[in-house]
């Protein structure tokens, strides 16, 4: 037998619980997840992305998450579609696979992802990935997206791997304005015009890597204490200290979770800024 489906009646109660769609080929992960989730939320199982539209027609869920590996429609062509349609365009999509490596993770956000939880996975990791998700939705459908724009940090972020700005420009877009630049070369040139809060430089570029980039950066009077984030896919001690000695803040592993990136840039924004209100009230003390 199917996973149990719900009819346009069950659905249209009163229940107040964000309606989560779940999409997997698997009958058994479809009811087992309902099952670890069916007390925090109201989740509807589709055994394929057919089966999803379906649903769709019905209502319009809070979340959706989706397997990756399906056949006929697996979870990339699905998400393409749901990314390409203004009616479905800004539910999140949390995709749960056994796919690991960094192309898939890279490929999935890169399409628009709100992230990707690797199975096997815990309750509560799920959970957190949701909340985070739900909770972002939230505040970006509460303000007006023209004035918070305005209002919001900005980010510059430096990558010749396309797939690679395009993940990291939609992870962050929600709270964060983001510049994206493939060529190094033209980093200091962008930089002489604009003054983001915060830069995002992978290691390896062409022409300039990151640290390359670094030093040049810190002698823009302007960008002195900007902070710096060096993405790389090495993460030893080594590594790490050069580029803190060249004047980085910090550094971000590939591959990341969105919710990583998001909490590291908003920590090192919140850090600077405090630090130009302290030497501004330290120039006022002195006079």
């Amino acid at each position: 037998m199917g996973a149990n489906f719900r009819t346009a009646s069950d659905i249209s109660g009163t229940n107040t619980r964000k309606k989560i769609i779940y999409v997997d080929d698997v009958n058994y992960s479809l009811k087992t997840l309902k099952t670890r989730l069916q007390d925090k939320y109201e989740v509807f199982p589709a055994d394929s992305v057919v089966k999803m539209y379906e649903l769709l027609e019905i209502f319009k869920p809070d979340l959706i998450l989706l397997d990756v590996n399906m056949p006929d429609i697996d979870g990339y062509e699905a998400i393409k579609s749901l990314k390409s349609d203004e009616r479905y365009v800004q539910i999140p999509v949390i995709f749960l696979t056994g796919n690991s490596d960094r192309e898939s993770v890279v490929k999935g956000l890169s399409l628009g992802a709100a992230d990707y939880v690797i199975k096997p996975f815990t309750t509560i990791k799920l959970i957190e990935s949701i909340e985070s998700h739900l909770s972002t939705k939230k505040k970006k459908s509460s303000s007006n997206d023209d004035d918070d724009n305005d209002n919001k940090p900005s980010v510059l972020v430096v990558d010749d791997v396309s797939s690679m700005l395009r993940a990291m420009q939609y992870a962050l877009h929600d709270r964060y304005k983001v510049y994206v630049l493939s060529k190094s070369e033209d980093v200091i040139d962008f930089l002489r015009n604009k003054t983001p809060d915060l830069i995002l430089l992978d290691y390896i570029m062409p022409v300039l890597n990151g640290f390359d980039l670094i030093p040049m950066i810190r002698a823009l009077p302007e960008h002195k204490d900007t902070p710096i984030i060096i993405i790389t896919t090495e993460g030893t001690m080594e590594h790490v200290n050069e580029a803190m000695s060249l004047g980085a803040s910090d550094f971000i592993v590939k591959p990341f979770k969105p919710l990583e990136l998001n909490n590291k840039v908003g920590k090192h924004i919140r850090i600077a800024k405090e630090l130009r209100l302290i030497k501004e009230d330290f120039k006022n003390l002195i006079g």
